[in-house]
């Protein structure tokens, strides 16, 4: 064994996979690349997420309490980096990188119809968004793109790298 830095542990442990966000706030929608996120609870699906302070999107999700979870493949891999790379303070992000916005159901924010699922997602707690911007979110309508063959995934392992989803197994369970 051999010392580990300890500011670079998230590489260890990154959740995967790298998603997009979208968020809409008067009128405007508005899409974040997210990677700090995780499954909480099965049912009701519960995902905890971290969207910083500093981040366009926190602002309107804690105002409206409501945001898309946009599941990308590998081919909108480097569309997605791009998007984690500017601000939509400055830009709309759907037309510069050409995100086609799809109505959701049951919240404002857009569907991403480039992504092979999306979930669209109510706040459900914020009691640690002030100290860690650590808000939990509840799914509440899902969506699958048939059109979409592709579904492996990117995880972010830091500092521009990142990993694709491969070969899966099946292994017994007693999960239902």
């Amino acid at each position: 064994m051999r010392d580990f830095t300890l500011s670079k542990v998230y590489q260890l442990l990154e959740p995967g996979p790298v998603v997009l966000l979208t968020t809409a706030r008067a009128g405007r929608a508005n899409v974040m690349t997210m990677s700090w996120h995780m499954m909480v609870e099965f049912e009701p699906p519960l995902v905890a997420c971290v969207v910083s302070e500093a981040n366009h999107s926190h602002a309107a999700l804690r105002a409206t309490k409501e945001c898309v979870i946009a599941i990308p493949a590998l081919p909108l891999a480097a569309t997605v980096v791009e998007v984690g790379n500017c601000s939509g303070r400055q830009v709309d992000k759907f037309r510069k990188f050409r995100l086609t916005p799809v109505p959701a159901r049951r919240v404002a924010p857009p569907l991403i119809e480039e992504c092979f699922a999306n979930l669209e997602c109510q706040v459900v707690d914020t009691r640690l968004v002030r100290r860690y911007n650590l808000f939990i979110l509840e799914v509440v309508k899902a969506w699958m793109n048939p059109k979409q063959k592709d579904r492996r995934t990117i995880h972010h392992q830091g500092y521009g790298r990142f990993v694709v989803d491969g070969k899966a197994i099946t292994l017994q369970s007693r999960m239902r």
